[in-house]
């Protein structure tokens, strides 16, 4: 057995229930998070020679509590925390009592504390994106980088200073009031988002999809619709991720190659999260406030639900959701995804307009999808050549060998065309 994958399928499991847990003994995220490392490298440590423990999570728990305890004492004096966390330290035997397992009534709510804590008003709001997926979704430096499309130094040095910010505020472990959390709802939804997104596409890893990532957003999100039930985005949020995640079964082939959006096999798209989306969008629409970007996206992903092949897409609605959603949140990758609309409701010219007024933006450069759209519109205009050569750089860029693979093979079949 490879102790060392099982190790990293753990942690991507626990690691948000752990460091949650770990933050509410000793009020410091960062702490938390360094006291949760600390277990993990023990486990590498320690798993090979003893085997895996039964319970990993309560293992995990009992070594960053006994870690905490260790550390407070190294400290001169004897602080209220210090107090507080020795107190309820139980003999060895007795530790995994403590540990909050799966299915425990606080473990959710600690989890989405953990979350709002990370989307503190203190901290920027790239800090706060990159804090939660690191210490919510478990995602290493690289991938929240990728995510970004910033360097990851960038991202490194985010969350250190975001550590940093949040135990000199001395933010406490809670979840907002009521009266706060609309204000703080934005934060908390773009991550949750960002953490759906490394799911239903992985930037790292043999996988085309990480469905653990994606159902815990999911998890959160719908949880989020039980907490601020006449949040529109919110209910949008959820809708567009279960949209989206209907096509899971269909984006991957039998050898686990990715397959896009035209090629998939639609009778695969699971009809009942279809039904659910659809249900969440229907309830974000009927708050009759203006629709926000979560709530325009799920509607662009409704049209794709509701069609029932490539060819009957109405990608005249399409383009028209994307140029409100560029109206509402521009950015160049909105602009990219409207070119895609537009290279099928309006025809080529029109998609190279919108690419040609992006490509100098430096995050389109560091984009593999960029070059691979303007691919596939530069081929309808029969210039197979320049294709081809866009998508072998593509691939260069492209996060995961499935990627590279995929955009490979369409660059020899441009280069055949030449």
């Amino acid at each position: 057995m490879d102790i060392r994958r099982t190790v990293e399928a753990v942690w991507r499991r626990e690691s948000a229930h752990l460091v949650a847990a770990l933050t509410r003994l000793v009020n410091d995220v960062g702490l938390a998070e360094d006291l949760a490392q600390e277990a993990f490298a023990a486990a590498l440590r320690q798993w090979p020679d003893e085997g895996i423990p039964d319970n990993p999570a309560a293992w995990l728990m009992t070594v960053g509590r006994r870690r905490a305890v260790d550390l407070i004492r190294r400290e001169q004096g004897r602080s209220e925390r210090y107090a507080q966390i020795a107190a309820g330290v139980l003999p060895d035997e007795s530790l995994t009592a403590a540990v909050t397992e799966p299915g425990d009534e606080h473990q959710g709510d600690d989890t989405l504390a953990l979350v709002f804590i990370a989307c503190h008003p203190v901290l920027s709001r790239e800090s706060r994106a990159a804090l939660t997926l690191r210490m919510v979704a478990g995602l290493s430096t690289e991938e929240i980088a990728r995510a970004f499309l910033v360097p990851p130094a960038t991202i490194g040095q985010r969350i250190s200073r975001a550590k940093r910010t949040l135990a000199e505020a001395h933010v406490p472990f809670e979840l907002p009031s009521d009266a706060e959390l609309p204000a703080r709802l934005a934060a908390v939804l773009e991550v949750v988002y960002l953490l759906f997104n490394e799911g239903y596409s992985a930037t790292s890893g043999e996988t085309w999809v990480r469905r653990d990532l994606a159902e815990e957003a999911m998890r959160l999100g719908r949880r989020l619709t039980a907490w601020l039930p006449k949040e529109p985005e919110v209910h949008g949020l959820v809708a567009l991720m279960e949209l989206q995640a209907s096509r899971f079964a269909a984006r991957v082939g039998p050898h686990g190659e990715a397959v896009l959006l035209a090629d998939q096999d639609r009778s695969r798209w699971d009809r009942t999260l279809i039904a659910h989306g659809l249900t969440a969008l229907n309830r974000a629409t009927r708050l009759g406030r203006p629709l926000g970007p979560y709530t325009l996206q799920a509607a662009i992903a409704a049209v794709h639900a509701r069609a029932r092949s490539f060819a009957e897409t109405d990608w005249e609605a399409i383009a028209a959701l994307y140029e409100a959603l560029a109206q509402v949140a521009p950015s160049p990758v909105v602009e990219l995804n409207r070119a895609v609309a537009l290279l099928h409701a309006d025809g080529a010219e029109a998609a190279l307009a919108v690419l040609d007024a992006i490509a100098d933006d430096p995050r389109m450069r560091r984009y593999h999808l960029y070059g691979a759209v303007r691919a596939d519109v530069l081929m309808r205009l029969g210039r197979h050549g320049e294709a081809a050569e866009l998508l072998e750089q593509a691939a260069d860029l492209a996060p995961t060998q499935l990627e590279r693979t995929l955009l490979m093979q369409r660059a020899a079949a441009a280069a055949e065309k030449a």
